[in-house]
């Protein structure tokens, strides 16, 4: 076990060791997450629900186009309207 020990700024501000950040993957302006669990503290990757999730839903449906689901509205609209008349 490596302990790796950094001082605490006057606003809470703690510096992650470079070894540390490449480790764990973080780079500049990346979020990062603080795992509390029976007085513990655990320092992640803060992914947000998005990221974490991406793919997980997919459709066996194919992809239509903007012209594509135009034209299917377009004709809903007109068969609704031959139909009320």
């Amino acid at each position: 076990m490596k302990v790796l020990v950094k001082t605490v700024t006057s606003k809470g501000q703690v510096t992650i060791p470079v070894e540390v950040r490449r480790l764990l993957g973080i780079a500049p302006r990346e979020k990062v997450a603080f795992i509390v669990e029976n007085s513990q503290v655990r320092l992640a990757p803060a992914s947000s629900i998005v990221e974490r999730t991406a793919g997980d839903l997919r459709s066996r449906r194919v992809v239509k186009s903007a012209r594509q689901l135009r034209r299917a509205a377009e004709q809903t609209i007109a068969d609704g309207v031959i139909e009320r008349s």
